[in-house]
């Protein structure tokens, strides 16, 4: 079974038992977190499409950590003008263990 949640403004595609990296939670390391309003959910012969939502499935989720990606250079130039300027930036994110979808919820 898998879903299809909303967070950070992004869309992930989940199963139980995956890993993965979405944008920064407020949330320490061992809680658990649930994602409620689904927008796609299918268990291997049923799908459900929301419009805009799915009621009655929520995903289960567990912290395990805060961190930061890769660096990004930014570099800025104006040819014959002595203008450079050089900057960076990476994006902080919070890995989740998919624990479970579960529906009734």
């Amino acid at each position: 079974m898998y879903a299809v949640i909303q967070t950070g403004g992004k869309q992930y595609r989940v199963a139980e038992g995956e890993t993965l990296r979405v944008e920064k939670l407020s949330a320490t390391p061992g809680d658990k977190v649930s994602f409620s309003p689904l927008l796609f959910a299918d268990d291997g012969g049923s799908v459900l499409v929301g419009k805009p939502h799915v009621s009655g499935i929520a995903v289960e989720a567990e912290v395990l950590g805060d961190g930061k990606g890769e660096k990004i250079v930014i570099f800025k130039y104006k040819r014959r003008k002595s203008y450079r300027r050089k900057t960076g930036h990476r994006q902080p994110f919070t890995s989740l263990k998919i624990l479970s979808i579960k529906a009734g919820a």
